[in-house]
């Protein structure tokens, strides 16, 4: 088959959707993120409740798009280029680490369960921040292997 054959084409596009897709999560999940560390001290006022609940919502769902719809596929054996599991495989276990991190903040955040204690907030942060910036420079090497041509 062709580059220029239904299936290949089908199967780039499809897969240049998914990058998208994540970009676009990520960039929610960043917008969020700024918001919720305001980009300030809290001083002695507790941060907005609601934006913290919101960006908890959008960092799993960030998260859970980033394992389900691409490391999924990769490490499922449906990702047929050897360059994209090559370097799927190197960068993964950093991921699954950041990936860890947001679902341990996400865990002392989320409100749903229980009373929040914001005495950490600003630590917390500063944390995932670090981990979001390493899992998003790991997913970069892979969207990189996933467009090239």
């Amino acid at each position: 088959m062709t580059m220029s054959e239904p299936g290949n084409t089908d199967r780039r596009a499809r897969t240049h959707d998914m990058v998208r897709k994540l970009l676009d999560e990520r960039q929610e999940m960043f917008a969020m993120y700024c918001r919720v560390a305001g980009l300030e001290p809290y001083n002695e006022t507790k941060p907005d409740v609601d934006a913290l609940q919101s960006f908890c919502q959008v960092l799993v769902d960030y998260s859970a798009f980033g394992h389900f719809e691409i490391y999924e596929r990769i490490v499922s054996g449906r990702e047929r280029r050897s360059q994209v599991v090559e370097v799927a495989r190197e960068v993964y276990p950093r991921i699954a680490e950041a990936s860890e991190a947001a679902v341990e903040f996400n865990d002392k955040y989320d409100a749903s369960d229980h009373t929040l204690d914001f005495n950490q907030l600003d630590r917390d942060l500063c944390k995932l921040g670090e981990e979001l910036a390493v899992r998003i420079e790991m997913e970069d090497r892979i969207i990189q292997a996933l467009t090239a041509r």
